[in-house]
């Protein structure tokens, strides 16, 4: 596809129904340019989609665009092939990375991608919104990492936005890195650790069994969310760490 001047622009489209056998289809599946997605085998009834980076992306005024839609009862998860790299661009604008989800009655979705890293000289605006039906059931999860081994990060901006039937369920964002907000690298931010990420369920069975607050070590916590919903955030060393943290609480709380 042509690049513009300012940069790339690509969306990538997953629509997953369910295909009254008891599966779910995916009547849309379409990629574009760094964005190519490939089906791979499920379990159940759980369609799964992984998204293969064909390119480097995304570097500085690139635009990437990821849209999915799980319709009544479909049940989908999405993932990634490898980490992500935010890399500088020639002219300095920044990149842009948009997730929109959209979960209909009784659909569920899990949204586990690799890390995002940010690499030095990028500066990269991560924005996911997510809707959900209110019978609707989502796992997201999400891994910063501030730089490759050794690496000052690059300016990292992200905005998490989820409803649930209609009406706001979290709205959060952070910055970090040279440009962020004074303290993001503080005892009140991110005290020195180079990796951070949370884990979002949302799921109706939390209504008549909701999670409690608790700590998962010293930088770890389980925060319930009136959705009924659980948000744990966590800050590591290093990737491994933070995904051995996030592992454990979807072993809790997710499905």
């Amino acid at each position: 596809m042509p690049v513009p001047a300012s940069g790339l622009r690509a969306t990538a489209r997953i629509h997953a129904v369910a295909d009254g056998r008891g599966g779910t289809a995916l009547p849309l599946l379409a990629g574009e340019g760094p964005l190519a997605l490939r089906r791979t085998r499920g379990s159940g009834a759980e369609a799964r989609v992984v998204l293969v980076g064909a390119m480097s992306a995304p570097l500085g005024g690139d635009h990437l665009t990821v849209e999915a839609a799980a319709g009544p009862g479909a049940r989908l998860a999405l993932a990634s092939a490898a980490a992500t790299l935010a890399l500088p661009g020639r002219g300095g604008e920044p990149a842009r990375y948009d997730v929109r989800l959209t979960l209909e009655d009784g659909a569920s979705v899990r949204w586990l991608p690799e890390p995002l890293v940010s690499v030095r000289g990028s500066e990269l605006r991560v924005r996911t919104r997510v809707a959900l039906a209110p019978t609707a059931r989502l796992l997201l999860r999400e891994e910063q990492v501030l730089g490759r081994a050794g690496e000052d990060p690059g300016l990292l901006s992200s905005r998490l936005t989820v409803t649930r039937g209609g009406r706001p369920l979290l709205d959060q964002e952070l910055a970090c890195g040279p440009g962020a907000p004074g303290g993001w690298d503080g005892p009140a931010g991110l005290a020195g650790h180079r990796a951070l990420g949370q884990l979002l369920v949302v799921d109706p069975a939390f209504a008549e069994n909701p999670p409690v607050a608790a700590l998962l070590g010293e930088f770890a916590a389980v925060t319930p969310l009136a959705g009924p919903a659980v948000l744990v955030t966590a800050l590591a060393p290093d990737a491994l760490r933070l995904r051995e943290l996030l592992d454990a609480a979807c072993r809790t709380y997710g499905w």
